[in-house]
């Protein structure tokens, strides 16, 4: 292997390490919510909210992250981000009052929205657009492997260590990695430039973001990720688990074994995804909306149950299929890179990133409050009345995603007439008229 590929890849590979440990403390509720719901006496309501609050610092915290990366680069991004997970966690593993653990959730949910963003920036500038996509969806896919610790070897360490040694450890661990980072990452190849932004007033940030917003293809990109990546994210980060126990009846063992296989889907599908993608950038938006066609049809059997009781096996395969939407969330970053200048690219890529966390943070809320009061008491009937919020933003979220498709598609034609490079070239369709008038009144 040739030097320069090589230290690309330890370079990709020191910082999805830390990738994977954001997304272990991000899942860590998903198996220790009801322990958490115990220890710290709280109901359904409140115990929503320590997912809420921390997807919505996550969401809150995109564009200010892209920003940061494209300002002062990913490596001093990643460095903070190991130390404020690993304070944030060693802060949880030793409170015991509700507000204190929230104050500690919101420190790890900063730094857990440090990291994606700067690792596919690292990606950007260090691997060509063609690999792109198959290293994103390879990086999602390795950072299920955090998800996955986050169930079975997680919930044998919380019966067996208890929770303060457990929290402890981890968060310690995740801070000391990040001398790791800074001394092994670096933001671009030897001999290059930066490409690092020089927006520094707030005028000029501000006008950054617009810059990205303004995209039709960023556009995209956001509901592309805001409609396939939130489902099998609110059930891996809380309520899968309640659901599967209580709704369904499942054992916690067979309960934490569903939530590992999706997974283990989401980590196999992955890197196949990636791969079709970047080498067929034109079955991008079909393999998007095949997902989201499946998926209402998978959650309206699922809500339409008679009794709410579904039988086992097709749970199983629900879950197994809407863990898909996890890695071909990563189209959403492939259309950011595609269509943005490279020193744009973390800005773009943190707006794109609010899309799914922001559908997390209003779907995690209202199942919360839909179901009310003790959430170890809620049943079949409670789930399937919550899990409604589910179904009205996947259905809100394919609408939008439609309706910037085809303006992202008109944009690529009228770019391809006035003689523009275009980064992937596509077939107009009959139903592209439409949007392309619209787009010239406009």
């Amino acid at each position: 292997m040739p030097a320069t590929k090589r230290a690309a890849l330890v370079i990709w590979a020191t910082a999805v390490v830390v990738y994977l440990v954001a997304v272990f403390h991000r899942t860590t509720l998903g198996v220790a919510g009801l322990q958490a719901a115990d220890r710290f006496q709280i109901n359904a309501a409140a115990l929503g909210t320590f997912t809420v609050l921390q997807i919505g610092v996550y969401a809150s915290m995109q564009i200010p992250t892209g920003l940061l990366v494209d300002r002062f680069g990913p490596r001093r991004v990643l460095t903070v981000a190991a130390v404020l997970m690993g304070l944030g966690q060693v802060l949880f593993a030793f409170a015991t009052s509700y507000p204190l653990a929230l104050v500690a959730r919101g420190v790890l949910g900063l730094g857990d929205a440090m990291t994606f963003v700067s690792v596919l920036r690292l990606v950007a500038a260090h691997y060509p657009p063609r690999r792109f996509a198959a290293l994103a969806s390879v990086t999602a896919s390795l950072g299920a492997v955090g998800n996955l610790i986050a169930t079975l070897p997680l919930g044998l360490l919380l019966a067996h260590a208890g929770w303060t040694a457990t929290f402890a450890v981890a968060g310690a661990a995740t801070a000391a990695y990040a001398l790791v980072v800074a001394l092994r990452v670096r933001d671009t190849p030897d001999g290059e430039p930066a490409h690092r932004s020089t927006a520094t007033g707030p005028r000029e940030v501000v006008d950054q973001v617009r810059q990205a917003w303004r995209v039709p293809g960023t556009r995209l990109g956001f509901w592309v990720h805001f409609s396939t990546m939130f489902a099998p994210a609110v059930l891996g980060l809380l309520w899968g688990y309640p659901y599967l126990v209580q709704a369904q009846g499942m054992s916690p063992a067979a309960a934490s074994s569903v939530l590992s296989l999706i997974v283990l889907v989401a980590m196999v599908t992955g890197p196949v995804i990636g791969e079709v993608t970047g080498r067929r950038p034109t079955s991008r938006l079909p393999l998007v909306a095949g997902y989201l066609g499946t998926a209402t049809v998978i959650w309206a059997v699922l809500l339409g149950w008679p009794g709410g009781v579904v039988p086992t096996p097709l749970v199983v395969i629900a879950f197994g299929v809407l863990s898909v939407g996890g890695p071909l969330s990563g189209v959403a970053f492939a259309l950011a890179r595609d269509y943005n200048p490279i020193r744009r690219v973390g800005t773009a890529t943190g707006v794109v990133n609010v899309g799914g966390f922001t559908a997390i943070t209003i779907t995690a809320l209202s199942i919360g409050l839909l179901i009310g009061g003790d959430a170890a008491a809620a049943d079949a009937t409670a789930f399937r009345v919550a899990f409604l919020a589910v179904a009205a933003v996947l259905l809100f979220g394919a609408w939008r995603t439609l309706v910037w498709w085809r303006r992202a598609r008109a944009a690529v034609f009228a770019a391809d007439a006035r003689g523009d490079a275009v980064p992937v070239r596509i077939r107009r369709r009959p139903w592209d008229i439409p949007a392309e008038q619209e787009a010239a009144a406009s």
